[in-house]
């Protein structure tokens, strides 16, 4: 007499044991593929690093090298992903392309120029979003910021700034304070004001990371929307992998000590991206088995090298 229960169970081990070893085998076909930096174009990439590299402190024991010998190329257009352990100086990176710090070798340089301060062409969206809006601005005025660094008469604003109303969700709360939005909405007029500068490349460091998993995939979806009709380049930093992945044409993994490239993986996921259906796909999961097993190898051997130099003193 067959044993229904016993049946299924087993039936739905064979289907996990099947999808798990085609995972598996997807991961190796991708580990085997060549990684192009190239830009779509051929032409000059909309950022480029070159030796870059960044430390703090003096000397000797006193210095203390952060990043060391990072290149890379960013795309025209290009979604680009940079994920990596904390401390790994993914922020510091971003940091030096918005040209609010210098780097200490090698060089940074925007369309072929050499980045050597802040632009009005590089945007960056910070993480805390509470302490980036003016607090005495409504939503309108905030966003207005952006214009009024461009030189944009007031009377020419209002149409713009509606606009960007519109596009962000926010046109019902244009009058509001800061203080009277919740957390996805502060981060989506951050966004606005940054969209109001018109910029080239937006550079966005975890901008999701406090928010909620709803309230941060909408955002998620919102920003590749506004990423594709405006045709802005970005550069997103995050920890979290699928993130990575389901925004990203690219994901690039940092990490060691000094933090260099370890890898940089294409995101052959087709557009447009579904919250659903591509987080289902399975070459979704390969890659995400493919950069969780990066990552939790370069955990194990950071630990020994610190259980190593703990040793040594």
């Amino acid at each position: 007499m067959l044993n229904y229960e016993h049946a299924q169970q087993k039936g739905k081990c064979l289907l996990w044991t099947g999808a798990r070893v085609a995972e598996e085998a997807l991961v190796a076909v991708l580990a085997r593929k060549t990684i192009a930096i190239e830009p779509r174009d051929g032409g000059v990439p909309a950022v480029s690093m070159r030796g870059l590299g960044l430390s703090f402190g003096g000397s000797g024991s006193t210095r203390r090298v952060i990043l060391e010998g990072i290149d890379l190329d960013v795309r025209e257009g290009e979604f680009l992903s940079i994920v990596g352990a904390s401390g790994s100086g993914k922020t510091s990176l971003l940091r030096i392309l918005a040209g609010l710090i210098r780097p200490s070798a090698g060089e940074a340089s925007f369309r072929g120029q050499a980045i050597t301060g802040p632009s009005r062409d590089r945007a960056i969206v910070f993480q805390d979003y509470s302490k980036a809006l003016l607090p005495w601005r409504t939503v309108r005025a905030n966003i207005a910021l952006g214009l009024e660094a461009r030189g944009v008469a007031r009377e020419a604003q209002t149409p713009i700034i509606d606009e960007l109303l519109d596009r962000t969700g926010l046109a019902h709360a244009a009058d509001n304070y800061p203080a009277q939005l919740s957390g996805g909405m502060q981060q989506r007029v951050q966004i606005a004001r940054c969209l109001a500068q018109q910029p080239e490349i937006l550079l966005m460091d975890e901008p999701f990371g406090a928010l909620d998993a709803l309230t941060r995939q909408t955002l998620q979806d919102e920003i590749l929307f506004l990423a594709s009709d405006k045709r802005i380049t970005i550069v997103f930093i995050t920890h979290d992998l699928e993130e990575a992945i389901y925004l990203g044409d690219r994901v690039v993994v940092l990490g060691g000590s000094p933090a260099r490239v370890m890898q940089t993986v294409e995101i052959d996921l087709p557009r447009p991206r579904n919250q659903l259906t591509t987080r289902e796909d399975p070459r979704f999961l390969a890659h995400r088995h493919r950069l969780f097993t990066l990552l939790a190898n370069e955990r194990g051997a950071g630990r020994i090298k610190s259980a190593a130099q703990r040793d040594k003193k």
